[in-house]
Protein backbone atom coordinates (compact mmCIF):
# COMPACT_ATOMS: atom_id res chain seq x y z
CA UNK A 1 0.00 0.00 0.00
CA UNK A 2 1.27 3.33 -1.14
CA UNK A 3 1.14 6.05 0.93
CA UNK A 4 1.86 9.60 2.07
CA UNK A 5 3.19 11.49 5.02
CA UNK A 6 5.39 14.22 5.89
CA UNK A 7 9.05 13.68 5.36
CA UNK A 8 10.92 13.33 8.68
CA UNK A 9 14.23 13.36 9.92
CA UNK A 10 14.71 9.76 10.58
CA UNK A 11 14.05 9.47 6.59
CA UNK A 12 16.76 12.34 5.65
CA UNK A 13 19.32 9.34 4.64
CA UNK A 14 16.77 7.10 2.62
CA UNK A 15 15.56 10.75 0.64
CA UNK A 16 19.23 11.51 0.67
CA UNK A 17 19.80 8.01 -1.86
CA UNK A 18 16.86 8.51 -3.34
CA UNK A 19 17.40 11.78 -5.34
CA UNK A 20 20.41 11.00 -6.01
CA UNK A 21 19.13 8.21 -7.59
CA UNK A 22 17.01 11.27 -9.74
CA UNK A 23 19.97 14.01 -9.82
CA UNK A 24 19.06 15.59 -13.14
CA UNK A 25 15.61 16.65 -12.01
CA UNK A 26 15.48 17.03 -8.03
CA UNK A 27 18.64 19.16 -8.45
CA UNK A 28 16.32 21.97 -7.11
CA UNK A 29 15.27 19.70 -4.55
CA UNK A 30 18.64 18.62 -3.79
CA UNK A 31 20.15 22.45 -3.24
CA UNK A 32 16.96 23.87 -1.17
CA UNK A 33 17.60 20.76 1.15
CA UNK A 34 21.24 21.32 1.29
CA UNK A 35 20.75 25.03 2.32
CA UNK A 36 17.60 24.90 4.74
CA UNK A 37 17.08 21.17 5.98
CA UNK A 38 13.89 19.60 6.56
CA UNK A 39 12.01 21.98 9.44
CA UNK A 40 9.55 24.33 7.24
CA UNK A 41 10.30 28.30 8.06
CA UNK A 42 8.87 31.12 6.01
CA UNK A 43 12.73 32.20 4.58
CA UNK A 44 14.11 31.43 1.26
CA UNK A 45 14.73 28.00 0.23
CA UNK A 46 12.39 26.08 2.68
CA UNK A 47 9.42 23.84 2.01
CA UNK A 48 7.50 21.49 3.72
CA UNK A 49 8.68 17.76 2.23
CA UNK A 50 6.21 15.02 1.50
CA UNK A 51 6.89 11.59 0.37
CA UNK A 52 5.16 8.76 -1.31
CA UNK A 53 6.43 5.32 0.55
CA UNK A 54 5.94 1.62 -0.34
CA UNK A 55 5.69 0.59 2.68
CA UNK A 56 8.73 1.69 4.68
CA UNK A 57 11.04 2.52 1.12
CA UNK A 58 10.77 6.44 -0.27
CA UNK A 59 8.91 6.34 -4.19
CA UNK A 60 8.27 10.11 -4.70
CA UNK A 61 8.69 13.53 -3.39
CA UNK A 62 6.84 16.77 -3.69
CA UNK A 63 8.15 19.71 -1.91
CA UNK A 64 5.79 22.54 -1.56
CA UNK A 65 8.32 25.91 -1.31
CA UNK A 66 8.62 28.88 0.50
CA UNK A 67 7.86 30.80 -2.99
CA UNK A 68 4.70 28.79 -3.17
CA UNK A 69 6.38 26.49 -6.35
CA UNK A 70 5.79 22.67 -6.06
CA UNK A 71 8.75 20.76 -6.90
CA UNK A 72 8.01 17.41 -8.18
CA UNK A 73 10.11 14.43 -8.11
CA UNK A 74 8.12 10.76 -9.10
CA UNK A 75 6.65 8.23 -11.07
CA UNK A 76 3.56 7.55 -9.79
CA UNK A 77 0.97 8.56 -7.36
CA UNK A 78 1.56 11.92 -7.99
CA UNK A 79 -1.97 13.05 -7.53
CA UNK A 80 -1.66 11.76 -4.25
CA UNK A 81 1.39 13.13 -3.24
CA UNK A 82 0.90 16.42 -4.88
CA UNK A 83 -2.79 16.93 -3.01
CA UNK A 84 -0.57 15.53 0.42
CA UNK A 85 1.81 18.21 0.06
CA UNK A 86 -0.11 20.92 -0.36
CA UNK A 87 -2.42 19.61 2.63
CA UNK A 88 0.12 19.72 4.55
CA UNK A 89 1.51 22.94 3.71
CA UNK A 90 -1.78 24.56 3.95
CA UNK A 91 -0.21 27.32 0.81
CA UNK A 92 -1.42 28.79 -2.08
CA UNK A 93 0.78 27.09 -5.10
CA UNK A 94 2.74 29.50 -7.02
CA UNK A 95 4.12 26.85 -9.87
CA UNK A 96 5.11 23.64 -10.40
CA UNK A 97 8.52 22.28 -11.07
CA UNK A 98 9.69 18.87 -12.44
CA UNK A 99 9.90 16.25 -15.16
CA UNK A 100 7.13 16.63 -17.12
CA UNK A 101 4.47 14.25 -16.57
CA UNK A 102 4.40 14.49 -13.19
CA UNK A 103 4.10 18.38 -13.20
CA UNK A 104 0.86 17.93 -15.62
CA UNK A 105 -0.25 15.32 -13.42
CA UNK A 106 0.08 17.49 -10.12
CA UNK A 107 -1.47 20.66 -12.24
CA UNK A 108 -4.50 17.78 -13.20
CA UNK A 109 -4.78 16.73 -9.35
CA UNK A 110 -4.84 20.35 -7.92
CA UNK A 111 -7.47 21.57 -10.26
CA UNK A 112 -4.76 24.04 -12.00
CA UNK A 113 -4.25 23.09 -15.39
CA UNK A 114 -6.29 26.04 -16.53
CA UNK A 115 -5.03 28.42 -14.18
CA UNK A 116 -3.78 31.85 -15.80
CA UNK A 117 0.14 31.71 -15.81
CA UNK A 118 2.94 34.07 -16.80
CA UNK A 119 4.68 30.79 -17.92
CA UNK A 120 3.68 26.80 -19.03
CA UNK A 121 6.39 25.71 -20.63
CA UNK A 122 7.13 21.90 -21.93
CA UNK A 123 11.23 22.41 -21.81
CA UNK A 124 14.09 20.50 -23.02
CA UNK A 125 15.87 18.73 -20.18
CA UNK A 126 19.69 18.49 -21.19
CA UNK A 127 22.89 17.16 -19.12
CA UNK A 128 26.85 17.22 -19.62
CA UNK A 129 29.54 15.76 -17.81
CA UNK A 130 31.99 17.97 -17.21
CA UNK A 131 34.94 16.39 -18.24
CA UNK A 132 33.39 16.46 -21.51
CA UNK A 133 33.08 20.21 -22.11
CA UNK A 134 33.76 21.40 -25.22
CA UNK A 135 35.69 25.19 -25.21
CA UNK A 136 34.48 27.61 -27.44
CA UNK A 137 37.35 28.65 -29.68
CA UNK A 138 36.99 32.35 -28.94
CA UNK A 139 37.82 31.58 -24.92
CA UNK A 140 40.91 29.31 -26.19
CA UNK A 141 41.84 32.08 -27.66
CA UNK A 142 41.39 35.17 -25.18
CA UNK A 143 39.96 36.34 -27.58
CA UNK A 144 36.82 36.18 -24.59
CA UNK A 145 37.85 35.82 -21.29
CA UNK A 146 35.22 35.49 -18.20
CA UNK A 147 35.21 35.81 -14.62
CA UNK A 148 32.91 36.40 -11.82
CA UNK A 149 30.66 39.75 -11.78
CA UNK A 150 32.81 43.03 -9.97
CA UNK A 151 30.69 45.60 -7.75
CA UNK A 152 30.55 48.30 -10.61
CA UNK A 153 29.14 45.99 -13.39
CA UNK A 154 26.09 45.32 -10.53
CA UNK A 155 23.47 47.88 -11.99
CA UNK A 156 24.37 46.15 -16.08
CA UNK A 157 24.16 42.77 -14.55
CA UNK A 158 20.53 43.80 -12.52
CA UNK A 159 19.31 45.59 -15.77
CA UNK A 160 20.56 41.77 -17.99
CA UNK A 161 18.89 39.75 -15.29
CA UNK A 162 15.19 41.56 -15.51
CA UNK A 163 16.01 41.42 -19.33
CA UNK A 164 16.17 37.56 -18.38
CA UNK A 165 13.20 37.10 -16.56
CA UNK A 166 10.71 39.37 -18.74
CA UNK A 167 12.09 37.43 -22.02
CA UNK A 168 12.25 34.00 -20.76
CA UNK A 169 10.01 33.00 -18.00
CA UNK A 170 6.90 36.05 -18.79
CA UNK A 171 8.01 38.32 -16.17
CA UNK A 172 6.51 42.04 -16.28
CA UNK A 173 8.47 45.09 -15.76
CA UNK A 174 7.69 45.73 -11.99
CA UNK A 175 9.00 46.90 -9.01
CA UNK A 176 8.53 43.48 -7.65
CA UNK A 177 9.99 41.58 -10.21
CA UNK A 178 12.71 43.87 -10.33
CA UNK A 179 13.30 43.20 -6.67
CA UNK A 180 13.33 39.76 -6.93
CA UNK A 181 15.61 39.39 -10.09
CA UNK A 182 18.05 41.37 -8.08
CA UNK A 183 17.63 39.53 -5.03
CA UNK A 184 18.48 36.61 -7.42
CA UNK A 185 21.44 38.30 -8.95
CA UNK A 186 22.92 39.35 -5.54
CA UNK A 187 22.85 35.75 -4.17
CA UNK A 188 24.45 34.12 -7.05
CA UNK A 189 27.35 36.45 -6.82
CA UNK A 190 27.56 36.07 -3.56
CA UNK A 191 27.56 32.57 -3.19
CA UNK A 192 30.38 32.59 -6.62
CA UNK A 193 27.80 31.37 -8.77
CA UNK A 194 27.73 33.89 -11.57
CA UNK A 195 30.61 34.82 -14.12
CA UNK A 196 30.75 37.79 -16.77
CA UNK A 197 31.93 37.08 -20.49
CA UNK A 198 33.94 40.19 -21.79
CA UNK A 199 35.83 41.30 -24.68
CA UNK A 200 37.81 43.61 -24.98
CA UNK A 201 37.17 44.38 -20.93
CA UNK A 202 33.27 45.18 -22.19
CA UNK A 203 30.89 43.11 -20.23
CA UNK A 204 28.81 40.94 -23.35
CA UNK A 205 27.13 37.77 -21.84
CA UNK A 206 26.32 36.32 -17.97
CA UNK A 207 26.19 32.66 -17.04
CA UNK A 208 25.21 31.16 -14.13
CA UNK A 209 23.79 28.52 -11.47
CA UNK A 210 20.22 28.46 -10.71
CA UNK A 211 21.45 25.69 -7.78
CA UNK A 212 24.59 24.06 -7.26
CA UNK A 213 26.15 21.51 -5.16
CA UNK A 214 29.32 19.76 -4.82
CA UNK A 215 28.14 17.15 -7.73
CA UNK A 216 26.35 19.02 -10.11
CA UNK A 217 25.00 22.38 -10.98
CA UNK A 218 21.81 23.89 -13.12
CA UNK A 219 22.42 26.98 -15.31
CA UNK A 220 20.18 29.66 -15.48
CA UNK A 221 19.92 32.82 -15.71
CA UNK A 222 21.82 32.95 -19.26
CA UNK A 223 21.51 36.33 -20.80
CA UNK A 224 23.22 38.23 -23.87
CA UNK A 225 21.83 41.72 -24.55
CA UNK A 226 19.70 41.17 -28.11
CA UNK A 227 22.49 43.50 -30.07
CA UNK A 228 25.22 41.03 -29.14
CA UNK A 229 24.10 38.27 -30.04
CA UNK A 230 25.28 35.59 -32.58
CA UNK A 231 28.77 36.12 -31.90
CA UNK A 232 29.40 33.01 -29.62
CA UNK A 233 29.43 35.22 -26.08
CA UNK A 234 26.58 32.87 -24.54
CA UNK A 235 28.58 29.68 -25.28
CA UNK A 236 31.93 31.38 -23.83
CA UNK A 237 30.07 32.50 -20.93
CA UNK A 238 28.79 29.11 -20.08
CA UNK A 239 31.60 27.30 -20.82
CA UNK A 240 33.79 29.56 -18.47
CA UNK A 241 30.91 28.98 -15.44
CA UNK A 242 31.13 25.08 -15.99
CA UNK A 243 34.87 24.70 -16.17
CA UNK A 244 35.31 27.00 -13.19
CA UNK A 245 32.38 24.45 -11.44
CA UNK A 246 34.91 21.22 -12.87
CA UNK A 247 37.59 22.99 -10.91
CA UNK A 248 35.58 22.76 -7.64
CA UNK A 249 35.23 18.71 -8.22
CA UNK A 250 32.15 19.48 -9.73
CA UNK A 251 30.96 16.67 -12.75
CA UNK A 252 27.85 17.25 -14.17
CA UNK A 253 25.52 20.05 -15.11
CA UNK A 254 21.97 20.01 -16.40
CA UNK A 255 19.99 22.64 -17.75
CA UNK A 256 16.64 23.36 -19.64
CA UNK A 257 15.46 25.37 -22.16
CA UNK A 258 12.48 25.61 -24.94
CA UNK A 259 14.62 28.47 -27.05
CA UNK A 260 16.23 26.98 -30.32
CA UNK A 261 18.73 29.01 -30.54
CA UNK A 262 19.96 28.97 -26.90
CA UNK A 263 19.80 24.93 -26.91
CA UNK A 264 22.26 25.19 -30.06
CA UNK A 265 24.74 27.44 -27.80
CA UNK A 266 23.96 24.29 -24.80
CA UNK A 267 25.14 21.47 -27.79
CA UNK A 268 27.75 23.50 -29.00
CA UNK A 269 29.32 23.16 -25.47
CA UNK A 270 28.65 19.63 -25.16
CA UNK A 271 25.54 19.08 -23.53
CA UNK A 272 22.91 16.51 -24.37
CA UNK A 273 19.11 16.24 -24.84
CA UNK A 274 17.77 13.94 -22.11
CA UNK A 275 14.39 14.54 -21.74
CA UNK A 276 11.64 17.07 -21.25
CA UNK A 277 11.08 19.01 -18.13
CA UNK A 278 7.83 21.02 -16.79
CA UNK A 279 7.86 24.64 -15.79
CA UNK A 280 4.78 26.20 -14.81
CA UNK A 281 4.73 29.76 -13.59
CA UNK A 282 0.57 30.54 -12.26
CA UNK A 283 0.10 34.32 -12.24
Amino acid sequence: MIHCRPIEPFDRSQLNVFLLEHRDTSIFIRSNLNRSGLPFQPKPYHAHYVGAFDGVKLTGVAAHCWNGMLLIQATDHISELARACVAYSSRKVSGFCGPLDPVREAQAALNLSDAPAAMSESEWLYGLDLPDVIVPEILQRGLVTARPPVPSERDLLCAWRLAYDIETLGSTDSIETRERSSRMLDQQIADGNAWVALEQDHPVSLSAFNAALPDIVQLGGIYTPPELRGRGYAKAAVAASLLAARDRGVTRAVLFTSNPSAARSYEAVGFRRLGDFGLVLLR
